[in-house]
């Protein structure tokens, strides 16, 4: 059956006009809504309409778009995007499947592809009883082709897609990019961070080798993004900031007095929130000075193996922690905060009535969700792309997807 697909916004490398171009060589029709400058430069105009309006006439645009052109499935890139919201909503109403691509559950070589959502709005279970029914059918997942996709490569579509946005004065006037701050003030913190680590990041390094094999009891806080929609959208805080202190003072209280509780900064932090001091004040007015470590830098997967447990909100770093078979707790509601998993108690328990998963249970989840929402591939390296494009059109185009089929 041939399909009408429509892309909204993708990601800031050439993945969705590979993709685009997959699918009108498979024979459908293919359209695009651009809504910035940067969409055009990655997207052509070839088959696209640019939205200039207001984003409260979104939703009747779309309805023309969906009438003139019959279309029956449209494409994004995240669901929580100010463009992508009403046209989810819109597209559920009007009966059109909406596939949304994410960064993968599982990495470096997986992407995320569901159907109507993903993360929170996930149309995978919540029961455990059917990750192990059904994961115990399953097969174990082939194993994914690698590829290597430096940063450096993400790093040049990311600044491309910006220097292409000093057009949108002039050309998407209305426009309203949905990250936290402006592309230079994220540069800038870049740079200053890059060059810190540049001086100071095999100290890092040593020091978390260090905990790590110190043999004292520690806990493990890996921060996450501020402008992640996982903060944002998906969890009960602001930013990370009131995520360490609501953590130190629960490990102040309950944690067994003995042990650490190690912070430590994601990879792609922007250096724009003072954790350090945070933390340090924190401490100080806690009287944990001694119990905390903050680290910039480190082997995450050398410091969770000896970990006494993990704390995140709902990172997929929470994932990487349950495959070691690390007690973890989430303090949102993740794809993976389920009973036999993660920590259901509250968090001052957590800190002396940790428990590590169930390990047939986590194997039956890796396993359902690599077949019903993964596939091989990324988006921003050449090789990566085009895997990412071939698995994506199986996906794409089938008449129901893999999680409708278990369902």
């Amino acid at each position: 059956m041939k399909r009408s697909f429509l892309f909204l916004q993708g990601p800031a490398t050439p993945f969705f006009h590979r993709l685009a171009q997959r699918l009108r060589a498979a024979g459908h029709a293919v359209h695009r809504v651009h809504f910035c400058a940067g969409d055009v430069l990655y997207g052509g105009l070839n088959g696209a309409r640019c939205f200039r309006a207001p984003l409260s006439a979104l939703v009747p645009f779309l309805d023309e778009l969906y009438r003139r052109h019959g279309i029956t499935d449209q494409i994004v890139f995240g669901d929580r995007r100010p463009v992508h919201r009403p046209a989810l909503a819109h597209g559920e109403a009007c009966g059109v499947r909406s596939h949304v691509f994410e960064e993968g559950y599982f990495r470096p070589y997986w992407v995320t592809l569901e159907r109507e959502g993903v993360n929170g709005h996930s149309l995978l279970p919540r029961d455990p009883d059917w990750f192990w029914e059904v994961g115990g059918r399953l097969a174990e997942p082939t194993p994914p082709v690698a590829f290597d996709s430096p940063f450096y490569k993400r790093a040049v579509h990311d600044v491309a897609y910006h220097v292409a946005g000093m057009f949108n004065p002039l050309l998407f006037p209305r426009y309203r990019t949905h990250a936290g701050v402006t592309a230079p003030v994220e540069y800038a913190g870049y740079v200053k961070r890059f060059a810190w680590l540049r001086l100071f990041g095999a100290r890092e390094r040593k020091r978390a080798l260090a905990i790590a094999q110190s043999g004292r009891p520690y806990y493990v806080l890996p921060l996450q993004l501020n402008t992640d929609a996982q903060i944002r959208d998906h969890s009960r805080f602001a930013h990370m900031g009131e995520v360490i202190e609501y953590v130190m003072e629960s490990f102040a209280r309950h944690a067994p007095t003995d042990a650490m509780l190690v912070i430590k900064n994601h990879p792609l932090d922007q250096g724009l929130m003072p954790y350090a001091q945070i933390i340090r004040a924190c401490a100080r007015r806690l009287d944990v000075r001694e119990r905390v470590e903050y680290l910039e830098d480190g082997d995450l997967v050398a410091l969770f193996a000896r970990a006494r447990g993990v704390v995140t909100v709902n990172s997929t770093a929470g994932i990487l922690a349950l495959q070691q078979g690390i007690p973890t707790y989430t303090l949102s509601d993740p794809i993976y905060n389920l009973p036999g998993l993660t920590g259901q108690m509250p968090l001052d328990a957590f800190w002396r009535e940790a428990t590590p998963p169930n390990q047939e249970l986590f194997t039956r989840f890796r396993r359902c969700v690599i077949h019903t929402t993964q596939i091989n591939g990324g988006f921003y390296c050449a090789r990566g792309i085009a895997l990412a494009v071939e698995h994506a059109v199986q996906v794409l185009t089938a008449e129901q997807s893999p999680l409708e089929k278990l369902l």
